[in-house]
């Protein structure tokens, strides 16, 4: 069984989530696509939600938003320590776009 507290700091993180995803989705579409892992019928409706409606999905005790970082080659080159980050932080995101874009359905 779900704490209280455990579900409140969940709706919070789920808040912070979709409306930080909203707005980038708002501002460039094909960016916020990339960097969120998002299908473009995903984006379309997450950057269509009224405030209202995304209040009442943040409140679910299911964490929203998913790491992406689920694989080993991806959380490597986000850690190594190196000296040139604008070379770690391009392999990071070179790896990112070769995983499948989750498809709404």
């Amino acid at each position: 069984m779900v704490e209280t507290g455990n579900t409140n700091e969940i709706g919070d993180l789920n808040l912070a989530y979709l409306l930080l995803a909203q707005r980038l989705v708002r501002e460039d579409l094909a960016t916020a696509m990339f960097r969120l892992g998002l299908s473009r019928e995903l984006a379309d409706l997450l950057g269509n939600l009224s405030l209202s409606q995304i209040v009442k999905l943040a409140a679910s005790s299911l964490l929203l938003c998913r790491f992406r970082f689920d694989d080993h080659p991806v959380l490597s080159a986000l850690t190594t320590d190196g000296k040139n980050l604008a070379l770690q932080q391009a392999h990071a995101a070179i790896l990112l776009s070769g995983q499948q874009i989750e498809v709404a359905r």
